[in-house]
């Protein structure tokens, strides 16, 4: 092996695969090393070092020196595959350290396959994932067209190297806005946190550094510009701009709106704040399928719950009678639990003994009995609240089954009226078709004269029908007979 083409080797794949050159040169080594074994044995102490500055090769066999020209003999086609697998394994490595320092940062790149949900992006130096489960709901992605997502993930798959992508993520919004609005890359605004159901909403919370600076009118823009440009690259998802503070007081009727609050009450001990709002707007703070208050809770890190000022006092109520019930609970215990929140037993299965020995002076055994009645209510609770939930669904499920039916005969009345008339009518015989005129208009003009619906009408010529029809066969068979008796003794 040449020395020279050695260092040039060494040097091309420094530069293309952005590999460090002491992997490269150790990765040979290794190669040269592995096909000197092979060469004199597996049980040979031999060891092949390459210069740095030269790309010579030295070897050592047994503490003797060994020939550079005959090293290289043995490797040259001995060691080919084994530097070819390490050069790969040092490109994967490369790629997995350069991306996993961009996980959480926005990419940009080249749909190239979107058919089975998932869809293929080219970055460049590597093929990306972007999973179905990653999409932004409802959005189409089309091949050769370009796309920005979050690296969510990095993994090695065998000599590859695995980006997975994803367009969900609340990292996203928040580097678009980076992107967008320059006053956040120089530190004048920051973004505290985002909450994000992606394709419906999203809820960003800023602060401003500069007194002077309205962020919510800095990340809106003129006329909405920056925001939107967001947005469309969102899929139009909604975004609130709300303005953050340190204080939970401030925070959550500002995470709430655009629903107006009365009173936010803070239970610090279970991180739940108690909203109360006016009855017209609690449908508004709690939004549409709860999406609001989701938002609000994940934005500020708090369980929020939004009632009435009614409902409160009805679950306080509620609340102390339920406790009260508890072997060992007395009411001034009771009271405390409800002003810390503590609304049910699921809430008090959960509590804290040392605070609650703190809170009531109880020992610990009398706290762990409370907390096991509490536990054996909350799940018998839940056992009834499921056995409800069943019982309403077989209701529900029982009402349907016997509404097909009286479906089905309502049906049945309407085609017997359109089909039974035609088929009647091709099966009156000629004669009746002849003879009915003759006497309808004396029974249209009866039943006109008493006021009969035209059914009444038809009814009634029906029956004539048929007289007038029986008397014309009658009739017709008595002159069948008198023939027949004639021809009878014309014969004899």
């Amino acid at each position: 092996m040449n020395p020279q083409d050695i260092l040039r080797y060494v040097d091309s794949l420094h530069r293309e695969k952005n590999i460090d050159k002491e992997i490269v040169f150790s990765a040979i080594e290794s190669a040269l090393q592995t096909a000197a074994k092979r060469q004199y044995g597996e049980d040979s102490d031999i060891v092949v070092r390459l210069d740095r500055q030269s790309g010579k090769i030295q070897a050592v066999l047994d503490g003797e020196a060994v020939g550079e020209d005959q090293i290289g003999r043995i490797g040259a086609q001995t060691a080919k595959q084994v530097i070819i697998q390490k050069v790969k394994e040092a490109e994967r490595d490369s790629l997995m350290l350069e991306y996993r320092e961009l996980i959480g940062q926005i990419v940009s790149g080249t749909i190239g396959r979107a058919d089975g949900g998932v869809a293929t992006v080219n970055l460049g130096n590597v093929e990306a994932i972007l999973p179905r489960s990653e999409q932004i709901p409802g959005e189409s992605l089309h091949a050769n067209e370009r796309v920005r997502a979050v690296v969510f993930e990095v993994r090695a798959a065998g000599n590859r190297v695995r980006v997975v992508l994803s367009r969900t993520r609340p990292q996203l919004v928040q580097r678009l806005f980076e992107q967008e609005i320059p006053e956040l890359s120089d530190g004048t605004i920051e973004i505290k946190s985002v909450s994000r159901e992606p394709g419906y909403r999203s809820k960003v919370a800023v602060a401003s550094m500069d007194n002077q600076v309205d962020p919510i009118a800095v990340c809106v823009g003129f006329r909405g510009s920056r925001i939107k440009a967001v947005r469309e690259e969102l899929a139009g998802e909604h975004i609130d701009v709300i303005r953050y503070s340190d204080d939970p007081l401030v925070l959550v009727p500002n995470a709430l709106q655009p629903a107006e609050v009365e009173q936010v009450l803070l239970c610090d001990m279970i991180g739940r704040a108690i909203v109360l709002v006016q009855e017209d707007q609690l449908s508004l703070a709690i939004g549409r399928r709860g999406q609001n208050v989701r938002l609000a809770s994940k934005l500020c890190g708090w369980d929020i719950e939004i009632m009435t000022g009614g409902e409160l006092e009805e679950q306080i109520s509620r609340a102390v009678s339920g406790f009260l019930e508890l072997e060992g609970v007395t009411e001034e215990l009771a009271g405390a639990l409800v002003e810390q929140g503590y609304l049910s037993y699921d809430d008090l299965s959960v509590i804290e003994p040392d605070a609650l020995v703190e809170m009531s002076g109880l020992t610990e055994a009398d706290v762990d009995r409370i907390v096991e009645q509490a536990e054996a209510r909350a799940e018998d609770a839940e056992v009834a609240a499921a056995e409800e939930r069943r019982t309403r669904r077989d209701n529900e499920k029982k009402q349907v089954e016997s509404s097909e039916p009286a479906a089905v005969a309502a049906e049945v009345p309407a085609e017997a009226a359109t089909e039974v008339p035609a088929e009647a009518a091709a099966e009156v015989p000629a004669e009746a078709a002849t003879e009915v005129p003759a006497e309808a208009p004396d029974s249209e003009q009866a039943v006109a004269e008493d006021g009969s619906t035209d059914q009444n009408l038809e009814a009634a010529g029906k029956p004539a029908v048929e007289e007038q029809t029986s008397e014309s066969e009658a009739a017709s068979g008595d002159e069948d007979s008198d023939e027949a008796a004639q021809t009878s003794q014309q014969s004899s």
